[in-house]
């Protein structure tokens, strides 16, 4: 009798679980789109994100579409107009999200050391002479995207830093549109010299370029890695099952595609560091 009364007792508390789990699920959207910022070719976004995209549709048992936006801006947008209900961003582009679009940074990468977070680099192309900063004066440079962290923000502080105006310095300075664009420019010699990241060098090496391709001749602080965001309005359960799906995420390929291992949580203080680098590069603008 009291195996019986024990099963029974079980199979109750699975029935109010299941209740529950389906009573919070009402709430959910049938659909919800993945915004990711082109950090490379939509192609190469696509076939990165692919194993991550097809995870959360199996875990979250909702449709959810893979959008590459042309740029950064595109992605805060998107959020802003509630066309984008998660996203992958840059951490300074997430905190014009969060300001704009409400985001709610939920979880952040684990670089492939276990570190969350990455490096800035400053790279030229290897063979060309061009070693140092001093080198690249009157030359061709190259930032990403104006809401990229690695690509502009972080290479901005510095080179004020060290006394250089980049409009003034180099020859020309142009924005790739994204961090693979401006490593490519630099093999084929239409940029001189250009601000990228590890993380993203990382991703195009054996398939892309090569290391020896280039000469490294800075290398960052370390920079808090990126954040996976969400609108603040979508369903609390929601969020938090989407959250517990980029933390279950272990998928061999697509984390290697990724040049990740992983994720872990995170909250909106892990990039009070890049607000301040905003409010000092916009000091520094203000002094010209």
């Amino acid at each position: 009798m009291k195996r019986v009364l024990k099963t029974l007792m079980i199979l109750m508390a699975l029935t109010a679980v299941t209740a529950t789990t389906s009573q919070a699920k009402a709430d959910w959207p049938e659909q919800i789109t993945f915004g990711v910022i082109p950090v490379a070719s939509a192609r190469n976004m696509s076939d990165s994100f692919g194993n991550l995209t097809d995870h959360l549709i199996k875990e979250l048992g909702i449709n959810v579409k893979l959008q590459i936006a042309g740029d950064y801006a595109g992605v805060i947008t998107g959020m802003q107009h509630s066309h984008i209900d998660i996203a992958y961003l840059g951490p300074k582009s997430y905190t014009e999200a969060a300001k704009r679009a409400n985001a709610e940074a939920l979880v952040i990468e684990v670089n492939q050391s276990g570190v969350a977070g990455y490096h800035g680099y400053i790279i030229t192309k290897a063979g060309s002479g061009l070693k140092s900063m001093e080198d690249l004066k009157g030359k061709k440079w190259a930032f990403t995207d104006p809401h990229s962290t690695s690509g502009t923000l972080v290479p901005t502080v510095y080179l004020n830093k060290i006394n250089i105006d980049p409009e003034n310095y180099f020859g020309r300075v142009i924005y790739s549109g994204s961090h693979e664009a401006s490593i490519l420019s630099v093999i084929a010699g239409k940029v001189d010299g250009a601000a990228t990241n590890d993380l993203d060098f990382d991703r195009g090496l054996g398939t892309h370029w090569e290391k020896d391709d280039f000469n490294i001749i800075w290398k960052s602080e370390l920079i808090p890695g990126s954040p996976i965001a969400a609108r603040r309005d979508l369903p609390a359960s929601l969020k938090k099952a989407v959250q517990d799906a980029f933390l279950s995420y272990n998928d061999k390929d697509g984390l290697e595609k990724l040049k990740i291992s992983g994720y872990q949580k995170t909250d909106d203080s892990q990039y009070d560091g890049i607000r301040e680098l905003v409010a000092m590069k916009k000091a520094l603008k203000a002094k010209k």
